[in-house]
């Protein structure tokens, strides 16, 4: 077997432990986002938060294993970071807990898949046709 079908052999069985972790653990679920967004219910947002400082922790002990990158900061930051966050609460899901929300059949999945996709296509175009800065490292 060659090292790329065994890398994505490997990939598929990480995001399908990933999809039935999130699910097993409700973070699949819209009630669930709905109660951490209206702070109704802290376990989500816990979850988050203990996630961050463990990423930060790792980072701060490990700093010669996390590859330096230029950052960007351009002026789509803050309105594209806020319209995703919107359309996070609306439809419940982030772009991975799209596709666990469809393994668990969840067929409104669909409608935000189909969100994502267009909202990508629509980016581009006015990015290429009105913005025109520097993303970075991601292609336009």
């Amino acid at each position: 077997m060659s090292t790329l079908v065994k890398q994505y052999c490997l990939n598929a069985v990480m995001g399908l432990a990933l999809g039935v972790t999130l699910a097993g653990i409700g973070f699949a679920d819209y009630d669930e986002l709905h109660r951490m967004l209206t702070l109704s219910d802290s376990r989500m947002l816990s979850s988050f938060m203990l996630a961050i400082g463990l990423a930060a922790g790792i980072f701060t002990a490990f700093p010669k294993y996390i590859p330096k990158q230029k950052k960007i900061l351009h002026p789509g930051i803050i309105p594209g970071s806020l319209l995703f966050g919107m359309g996070w609460a609306i439809c419940g899901a982030c772009p991975a807990i799209v596709f666990v929300q469809l393994g668990l059949g969840k067929l409104p999945a669909l409608m935000t898949l189909l969100g994502i996709f267009l909202g990508v296509k629509l980016y581009r175009f006015v990015h290429a046709r009105y913005l025109r800065w520097d993303t970075g490292s991601c292609s336009v």
